[in-house]
């Protein structure tokens, strides 16, 4: 019993940091996407409002340190909408694609979370890049939508 006890305590003195990190990571990086840095890009796909926006890491954290061996320097979110009834679209599958000026590819699945879609990506060259992305919501339509996005 005592040697039980022991082994929990310290399973959980061990998780907890690991769910702190997680907590941190989800709730800094991603809460409302209203609230997040002006669209780099807007358009309006077969009736779906998409929104997207890039945030770099080291401004959006504010100060903070980024996770150690952390590669990436943007978070790019994209949000849909139904365009005549502005209601979010949330289900669905959102695959990303960025050709930087360089042009290395990165590609990478869009996780959903708390009313949009996102990813972190490296962004590190100033230049151009273009972020191509391909969309399947709900509805079963693939949509898809290009722009170019400047680091300067």
């Amino acid at each position: 019993m005592k040697r039980t006890t022991v082994v929990m305590a310290a399973l959980f003195s061990l998780a907890l940091p690991m769910a702190s990190f997680a907590a941190h990571d989800h709730g800094a990086m991603h809460g409302d996407m209203a609230e997040m840095g002006s669209p780099a890009h807007e358009e309006v796909i077969d009736g779906v409002k998409a929104t997207f926006k890039v945030l770099n890491m080291k401004e959006h954290l504010k100060g903070q340190a980024l996770p150690k061996g952390m590669t990436e320097t943007h978070h790019i979110m994209v949000e849909f909408k139904e365009a005549k009834t502005g209601k979010s679209l949330t289900e669905g599958e959102v695959k990303m694609k960025v050709l930087g000026p360089d042009k290395g590819e990165q590609t990478k699945e869009l996780m959903g979370m708390q009313g949009h879609f996102g990813a972190d990506f490296n962004l590190s060259q100033k230049g151009k890049y273009g972020v191509m992305c391909k969309i399947l919501l709900k509805d079963g339509k693939v949509r898809s939508s290009k722009f170019w996005y400047t680091v300067k």
